[in-house]
C-alpha cells in the first residue's frame, strides 16, 4: 500500500532531473553524429539551372561551409547580411543548399538580396537534409578538404559567433598545416 504513494514521488524526482540538466544545455549547442565522419553525401539540381548537379564532388579538395537555408525562415534572413560580407572576404567558399522551400522564391531572394554562394543546390523534399541531419534552418556545417564535417553550427551566423566559433577552428587548421 505505501509503495503505491511512492511511485508518483520516484517518477517527479526523475523528471525533475531530467528538466534540471536540460536547462543546463546550450540549444545551439547540440552534437553532430557526423563530427569527424565524411559529410553525408549529396547529389542536388542547381537551384538555378536543374540541368547542373551539385555533390560533395563540387566542393572536394576545399575546406568550405554549407548553409541550409530557406526564404521562409527568419534566422536566414537575419544571417544573409553577414554571408554577404563573409563571400565577398574570400576566407571560405560557401555552399547553399536552399531546403524544404519554392524554387522560384528562393532565386526571386537571391536576386533581391544578393547571392553570397558558391554555388546553390536546392533540396525541395527535403532528402538531403534528412540525410545531414537538418531539423530547423538555418543549419550551417564546416567541411574540411577531406570531405570531413569538423564543425555544425544552429542558428543565424554573425559577426560574434563566427569570431567565436569558426575563427578558432580554422586558426587551429592553419598551424597545423604542414
Amino acid at each position: 500500500m505505501k509503495s503505491r504513494y511512492l511511485i508518483p514521488i520516484f517518477v517527479m524526482i526523475v523528471m525533475g532531473a531530467i528538466f534540471v540538466v536540460g536547462l543546463g544545455r546550450d540549444p545551439t549547442k547540440l552534437p553532430s553524429p557526423f563530427i569527424g565522419k565524411a559529410a553525408p553525401a549529396m547529389d542536388l539540381p542547381d537551384l538555378f539551372d536543374d540541368s547542373v548537379r551539385i555533390s560533395n564532388k563540387t566542393f572536394a579538395g576545399d575546406m568550405v561551409l554549407i548553409n541550409f537555408w530557406a526564404t521562409w525562415c527568419p534566422g536566414c534572413f537575419d544571417e544573409h547580411d553577414f554571408l554577404l560580407e563573409l563571400a565577398a572576404s574570400g576566407v571560405i567558399p560557401i555552399y547553399g543548399i536552399n531546403w524544404r522551400d519554392n524554387r522560384t522564391e528562393a532565386i526571386s531572394w537571391l536576386q533581391r538580396l544578393g547571392d553570397p554562394f558558391t554555388a546553390n543546390a536546392f533540396d525541395g523534399n527535403n532528402r538531403t537534409g534528412i540525410d545531414w541531419g537538418v531539423y530547423g534552418a538555418p543549419e550551417t556545417f564546416l567541411i574540411d578538404a577531406q570531405g570531413t564535417v569538423i564543425y555544425k553550427h544552429l542558428g543565424p551566423l554573425s559577426r560574434d559567433s563566427w569570431q567565436r566559433d569558426f575563427v578558432p577552428i580554422l586558426n587551429a587548421r592553419d598551424t597545423n598545416a604542414p
